[in-house]
């Protein structure tokens, strides 16, 4: 049994408020003689008294605020100031736990949803289950390409013209004009950063790609063919991801091709694609790969409509893609363009994979969990071959929301 006591009176206070409001939008339902009992419960708290369970009571008179699911604890504590917080984790154990695990947390990145007409955008915060919408003329007649630290890379396929765009502060930042067909294109960092690149590569034929480089106030873009040693297919399904200093390019069949952008050299990794089942190669199956980096790591998703997700990371010391059964506490963010990681989540986005696709009327963003080993909302694992990968990206939100709403 525990003993809860009343630290703070203005905290618990708040507490409880927060908890009411949860309850009331349907995060927390509980039968009408349970809710009863949590507000009698309650009534004693804010008078000050001290509850002993240590009395002889109905088993349903036992129930403390202690034992509140883990879930709900998260959600109440994450809205709680630090003071707050640290008041909060001095009534026991688990809530010391808890409140340990949601107080300092990351942003995570929000889906930005592209119009098939209009210049309205939105913008959801899965964290928050918020959505939030954008007008952004300066998008017109454009399609994404890329997303990395809140910039976009565009694309306008009737002039040619690449550029930079930042949706939170306005900023846009030219390329010089270079057709893109089927290819990807990638960038390195900011475009306000002293060493941020662009690079894409494209297939000429099985044994040659033509990769091609440039940078904001360049006059012109650099592009040089090279030869492959294994055969590499280039094309709009490959995947890129700039990790210590290197590009890393997976191609459609599986294999790894690497540039580097200060050496200016191309090589084909010879490490064996990543196995997976037959049934995940079905129709459109590359439209449900995705690949991310963090902090030198780099994992790869593959999914299937009927079938939990597959995670590798790469061994670069062994060569082999291996299976994760655990992600230890990161969170990725796949979409088809760009997939970001992160960690110090809210605690029950953990170890977890959240896709660009938001079920419920925007209530939320299909995941799985590597903990749970299931999808959420329950049996909404997608079609990804069924989706328009141009529809959808995961970007960086801003900083301070006021800026633009």
């Amino acid at each position: 049994t525990i003993s809860i006591y009343l630290l703070s009176l203005h905290s618990l206070s708040l507490f409880f408020s927060l908890y009411k409001q949860i309850a009331a939008s349907s995060v927390l339902i509980m039968a009408g003689r349970k809710r009863r009992k949590v507000k009698l419960l309650a009534e004693a708290i804010m008078e000050g008294k001290r509850v002993n369970t240590e009395e002889k009571k109905e088993p349903h008179e036992q129930q403390t605020w202690s034992e509140l699911p883990t879930e709900l604890l998260e959600l109440i504590m994450s809205r709680l100031t630090l003071k707050e917080n640290i008041c909060a984790s001095a009534v026991c154990k688990r809530w010391l736990s808890v409140a340990i695990s949601v107080r300092v947390v990351s942003q995570a990145p929000w889906i930005m949803y592209f119009p098939k007409f209009g210049d309205l955008y939105e913008f959801y915060d899965p964290s928050q289950r918020k959505t939030y919408s954008l007008e952004l003329l300066e998008l017109r007649g454009s399609r994404v390409c890329y997303t990395k630290d809140g910039w976009l890379l565009l694309y306008r396929p009737r002039t040619h013209r690449l550029f930079f765009f930042n949706p939170f502060t306005q900023e846009l930042i030219k390329l010089p004009r270079f057709e893109i067909t089927y290819q990807i294109v990638a960038f390195s960092s900011a475009p306000t950063s002293p060493g941020c690149i662009v690079f894409t590569v494209k297939h000429i034929s099985p044994t040659v790609v033509a990769v091609s480089t440039c940078h904001p106030g360049a006059v012109e873009w650099t592009t040089v063919n090279y030869q492959n040693r294994l055969p590499f297919v280039s094309s709009i399904w490959n995947k890129l991801v700039f990790c210590n200093g290197l590009f890393y390019c997976l191609s459609l069949t599986g294999w790894l091709g690497v540039f580097d952008p200060q050496e200016r050299t191309w090589v084909i990794h010879v490490v064996p694609p990543p196995k997976c089942p037959e049934n995940f190669f079905a129709k459109n199956w590359w439209k449900g790969k995705f690949m991310a980096e963090h902090k030198g790591d780099i994992f790869v998703v593959y999914t299937c409509c009927n079938e939990n997700p597959i995670i590798f990371k790469l061994d670069q010391t062994k060569k082999v893609w291996e299976e994760m059964k655990t992600l230890s506490g990161v969170t990725l963010f796949a979409s088809f363009l760009s997939s970001h990681a992160r960690t110090d989540l809210l605690g029950m986005m953990r170890n977890s994979v959240y896709f660009s696709k938001v079920r419920f009327y925007g209530k939320r963003c299909i995941s799985y969990s590597l903990d749970d080993c299931r999808y959420y909302p329950r049996k909404q694992c997608h079609d990804w071959g069924e989706q328009d990968p141009f529809e959808s990206i995961w970007i960086e939100p801003p900083k301070d929301l006021s800026t633009f709403i």
